[in-house]
C-alpha cells in the first residue's frame, strides 16, 4: 500500500473517531480508535500529532486548550464543516479501494 494511502487511512480513522465521540484530545483519539476496533487497530502518538497537525492546517479539524478529567492541560479537536466533507470523500474512496480488494482476492 502507498504511503498516501496509509496516510489516507489514518486520516479517515481521526475524522471518523472525532464524528462519532465529538471533541477529543489526541490520547483519547488514539484510545478511540483501539477500542472501536477491538484492539485490531493502533495509532502511535508519533504518528498521530503530526497528522492532526496537518488536518488542522487543512481545515478539517480545530482546536483548542482545555482541561483533560484529571485537570491537565492538552489540546482537544474537533471537526469541521471541510472536515465532515473530507470524511465524506474519503469514506467513498476507501470503500472503493475495499471493492478492489474484494475483486482482486475473488479473482481466479
Amino acid at each position: 500500500m502507498a504511503r498516501n494511502d496509509l496516510q489516507g487511512s489514518l486520516d479517515l480513522l481521526v475524522l471518523k473517531s472525532l464524528a462519532q465521540m465529538g471533541e477529543m484530545h489526541g490520547y483519547g483519539i488514539v484510545l478511540h480508535i483501539q477500542r472501536a476496533s477491538d484492539s485490531l487497530l493502533s495509532v502511535e502518538e508519533g504518528s498521530l500529532y503530526p497528522a492532526l497537525h496537518r488536518m488542522e492546517q487543512s481545515g478539517w479539524i480545530s482546536s483548542a486548550w482545555a482541561l483533560t478529567e484529571t485537570r491537565r492541560k492538552a489540546k482537544y479537536y474537533k471537526l469541521t464543516t471541510a472536515g465532515r466533507k473530507q470524511l465524506e470523500d474519503a469514506e467513498a474512496s476507501f470503500e472503493q479501494l475495499v471493492k478492489g480488494v474484494r475483486a482482486m482476492l475473488r479473482y481466479a
